[in-house]
């Protein structure tokens, strides 16, 4: 039989798409001893994480809460539970997460009117009402922070386009949430999903998600069950509500880092955490104008916790990523469908949004190009 050793993973600077590096208190919290999930010191942080996650998603809805499980679970949780099989609903696609919207949804049986822009720019509100113009959709879903291609889409319009034709509004704010603005109320959004792993400071496991009451009122109105089990609101909310009804195991361990991860965050304060995320993508953007390298998504919309640099003609992409990796410890992200090739995916998230990085993988792609062409 064969042995095996413990595993001890390389130090690696992750500065790709995700996951980013995480906070060492954060650590610290997953290395506490394990409660029960239904524990009164485990209910106490349940109560403590919703707290914290209303005022960094900016909004007071009473179902804001972690999913138990990675940010694509949150995708499924918002989509599986609005949607019943026949709805209409329009998804904006631009990239690789927005075509996993529509997927979701079309898996939820919904008609899909697909809403599509180039990738690297944004989904125009005029696009929308376009699509919403003679139809009765249930819904209207976007991507706000792509994070195949580093754009930034405004949404504002986009829901009161959406409510003004009765529907709900669904947003992706994966790589957005902790990094830049997201405004849950002001924005008027009636559900939204996140990822621990990107500006959160913390490993992937869980995807925060927030309901409105319009949300939550179609949810409990449904004709038919919701598709998932697992997912289901109307039984999560029993148990992150007052009852404590048991649904499932919680990975407490997970739970723990969320809530020190959250606490970091509004111990900084969100406006000076966006403003360092701004100042990093600036100053990345300025070393990489002297490299003669350029961002490539759509100019006045892109995305400061992830930026798609483009690849030089004459520059083998796939070679200076593995010489980032093997000389320097450096993790960066390849692009992926029409992109691939085609950019570099540089991610400045929660952690590892520092000068020290800018400069560190300014100075790694200065050497790793000089030997790639």
């Amino acid at each position: 039989m064969r042995v095996f050793n413990s595993f001890n993973p390389p130090a690696r600077l992750l500065l790709g798409p995700g996951p980013s590096g995480v906070a060492p208190s954060v650590l610290r919290a997953m290395s506490q001893p394990l409660v029960g999930h239904l524990d009164p010191a485990f209910v106490q942080i349940m109560e403590e994480t919703k707290v914290m996650l209303r005022q960094v998603f900016m909004t007071k809805n009473e179902m804001t809460f972690p999913v138990s499980g990675t940010g694509s679970a949150g995708m499924e949780f918002c989509l599986a539970n609005l949607i019943e099989p026949g709805d209409e609903v329009v998804v904006g696609m631009n990239g690789v997460f927005g075509s996993r919207l529509k997927d979701v949804a079309e898996r939820c049986g919904a008609r899909v009117v697909a809403v599509e822009a180039p990738w690297g720019r944004i989904i125009e509100a005029d696009q929308i009402a376009k699509a919403l113009r003679g139809r009765r959709a249930k819904l209207v879903a976007v991507v706000h922070a792509e994070t195949s291609t580093g754009v930034l889409t405004p949404v504002d319009e986009i829901s009161r386009l959406a409510h003004e034709n009765g529907a709900l509004f669904v947003l992706d704010a994966v790589t957005s949430l902790g990094g830049c603005p997201v405004k849950v109320d002001e924005w008027e959004v009636d559900a939204v999903y996140s990822g621990t792993q990107k500006c959160l400071n913390c490993p992937p496991g869980l995807a925060p998600v927030s309901l409105s009451p319009r949300a939550l009122e179609a949810a409990g109105k449904r004709k038919t069950k919701v598709q998932s089990w697992y997912l289901d609101v109307n039984l999560l909310a029993s148990y992150w509500g007052q009852e404590r009804v048991y649904h499932h195991t919680a990975p407490i361990t997970m739970n723990y880092a969320l809530h020190e991860g959250l606490r970091l965050i509004l111990e900084e304060g969100l406006e000076v955490r966006w403003r360092r995320h701004e100042q990093n993508h600036l100053a990345l953007k300025a070393g990489l104008a002297e490299l003669g390298l350029e961002i490539t998504s759509q100019a006045g919309h892109q995305l400061w916790p992830l930026n798609a640099v483009g690849v030089p003609d004459s520059v083998d992409e796939a070679f200076v990523r593995k010489r980032l990796l093997r000389d320097f410890g450096m993790e960066i992200g390849a692009g992926l469908g029409p992109l691939k090739g085609k950019i570099w995916r540089i991610g400045l998230m929660g952690e590892n949004c520092t000068e020290e990085n800018v400069d560190a993988i300014l100075k790694g792609l200065k050497l790793a190009i000089k030997n790639g062409h």
